[in-house]
């Protein structure tokens, strides 16, 4: 159980210790968030790049508890980790391009992906599709690496929202890698929970401090590789209570919210015209704020569907992994048009008086 207590309770201290110093240190040099009519929902000055403190201490723990003969892929995710978390506090600072956040994006997909070989040969019968080309799983990697990347930091709009999110997953994915016997991205896996456990309690609505890109883009980047390690980790000799899950149904489960929410805003954006980087307020947390629900509740309420749907996987492991994904990914679907439904009649409503 060491692999589960340790880790979690290590970076949950130095994300709790160290993050009112860096409140201090943030306020003190005026690093804020400042508020904005357009897209934010705060409205005062927050202080920001508190994904430094979840950088520092899911690093600091992992490398503490990793099992000493293990190295493998840690050769390559230490850096691009590194990367990741330069991209974010430069952007924090002074702000990057989004061309050039996403050519970072690409450059750390690649190491993983050609270097690290952390990538998708399989669909695991997914309809009906095992083993894929080497061209097409590599395409398809790393495009799961910008995609889940992308996600996190755009589903960072509200107070615990992101972190919320990344310690559900990474709790689940924790108890995954805990069952299946690997120890490597167990320790990864409850580093990062603990370190998110810790920062909850300063980025829990009213909001003491923000992430931002430092921390959603180190929060992304880990959670896209164990997604894809969970998706591609041998079947044979797992546990029963694991055995017969689909994995990819799974992995998509534990980001059901962030990719649903990117592939939506993206897909608006584009049949707009515009950008799918340019910032708006047409994200799911945004219209169930605008239902006149507070921060608190919208977190909760995404927090409660993420774990539904991850529940949903789990149960479906009796079913037909095809019907399965279809019949969730059809309720996911209608799910999600339910705030956009009350807000219409709310409307029709109002215009009626």
């Amino acid at each position: 159980m060491q692999e589960l207590i340790l880790p979690i309770l290590t970076s949950f201290i130095i994300v709790l210790i160290s993050t009112p110093s860096f409140i201090k240190i943030a306020i003190h040099k005026r690093l804020f968030d400042e508020p904005s009519e357009d897209r934010k929902i705060h409205t005062r000055r927050v202080p920001l790049m508190g994904g430094i403190m979840i950088f520092g201490g899911t690093l600091f723990s992992f490398l503490l508890w990793l099992p000493i003969n293990e190295m493998g892929v840690i050769k390559y995710l230490v850096p691009s980790l590194l990367i990741m978390f330069f991209v974010g506090m430069k952007d924090d600072i002074i702000g990057t391009a989004p061309v050039k956040k996403l050519a970072a994006h690409l450059f750390v997909a690649f190491i993983m992906v050609l270097m690290a070989d952390v990538r998708l040969t399989s669909l695991h019968g997914l309809f009906g599709v095992r083993e894929i080309p080497a061209w097409a799983g590599i395409m398809l990697s790393i495009f799961t690496y910008i995609v889940v990347i992308n996600a996190f930091n755009l589903i960072d709009g509200v107070d615990g929202l992101a972190a919320g999110v990344g310690l559900i997953a990474s709790i689940i994915f924790g108890f995954w890698f805990f069952y299946a016997g690997d120890r490597t991205y167990a320790v990864l896996s409850f580093s990062l929970a603990g370190a998110l456990s810790g920062f909850l309690v300063f980025n829990f609505n009213p909001a003491k401090i923000f992430m931002g890109d430092t921390g959603s883009l180190t929060i992304g980047f880990l959670i896209a590789v164990m997604a894809i390690e969970l998706v591609e980790y041998h079947a044979q000799g797992l546990p029963e209570i694991i055995n017969n899950i689909s994995k990819p149904i799974l992995s998509m489960s534990i980001l059901v919210y962030p990719l649903i929410d990117t592939i939506r805003v993206f897909t608006l954006r584009a049949i707009k015209g515009v950008s799918p980087f340019t910032a708006d307020r047409n994200h799911i947390h945004h219209k169930l704020i605008d239902l006149g629900l507070s921060q608190k509740q919208t977190v909760f309420i995404i927090y409660f569907f993420n774990l539904l749907i991850i529940g949903a996987a789990v149960f479906a492991q009796k079913f037909d992994p095809s019907y399965s994904f279809i019949v969730i990914i059809s309720s996911v679907i209608i799910i999600i048009q339910i705030p956009f439904l009350i807000k219409k009649r709310k409307n029709k409503r109002e215009n009626a008086q």
